[in-house]
């Protein structure tokens, strides 16, 4: 399975973005500290602990690839899957570790595009059930580059549509310092029985960071009571 993102910026300020660790920080996952360490032993993990390069070709420990390489306006960003059984260990994460690549990449673009070099603060919320909070925050059903007004949990924002996938959607948020929204809802199915749903909150500057934290936290709550443990 193949992931391919189209960056509006040089081959080298992606690879760039994909091999120094504090930028790394910028796009990748979400800050958190956990019983086995936090981000930073994450992203040393996963992109410098067994890993090869060749060019602008990354190959990951566990066996899935980047290839960055020059198209008209920019670079095109491929990651390909290692292929299913490579990694049993891995085996039974493979669609979550899929939907986790869809999320990065495309933070991966919005930190080189919109905050290049750029750090960001992050919020994490997740939990099960068969409601989705795209739905739930009112996200219309239109392609990426849609310009958007919505109230985001009781703030208003204009933004745009940033990408959309099978199960994601991912908005700018223009009272986050043009920050980013991703929300993830996976139904209730042979997969997930209980569903899952994720939210990601990139925010820049100023921001009051407790105060949107607290605010989201409650709404969140509300509807996703259970937490998915998805930190190991």
């Amino acid at each position: 399975m193949k992931i391919v993102v189209t960056v509006a910026a040089p081959v080298e300020a992606v690879w760039d973005a994909l091999r120094n660790k504090e930028k790394i920080r910028h796009w990748h996952g979400w800050e958190y500290e956990g019983a086995q360490g936090g981000l930073e032993e994450e992203i040393d993990l996963i992109y410098f602990t067994e890993t090869t390069e060749e060019g602008t070709t990354l190959t990951l420990g566990h066996g899935d690839r980047f290839e960055v390489e020059p198209i008209e306006g920019g670079s095109r960003v491929t990651l390909t899957r290692a292929p299913r059984g490579a990694n049993p260990e891995w085996e039974a994460y493979y669609d979550d570790v899929t939907e986790g690549w869809i999320t990065f990449l495309h933070q991966l673009r919005f930190a080189v595009e919109r905050h290049p070099g750029e750090p960001r603060h992050t919020l994490f919320f997740s939990g099960t059930g068969a409601v989705s909070p795209i739905t739930e925050l009112g996200i219309p059903a239109e392609p990426a580059g849609a310009l958007v007004e919505l109230e985001l949990v009781g703030q208003p924002i204009k933004g745009e549509i940033w990408y959309t996938s099978e199960h994601q959607v991912g908005v700018t948020v223009d009272a986050w310092g043009n920050g980013l929204l991703v929300l993830s809802h996976i139904p209730p199915g042979e997969q997930k029985p209980d569903g899952a749903t994720m939210a990601i909150l990139s925010v820049y500057g100023d921001v009051d960071r407790d105060e949107l934290e607290a605010r989201w936290r409650a709404w969140w709550q509300q509807r996703w009571p259970e937490e998915l443990n998805l930190l190991g």
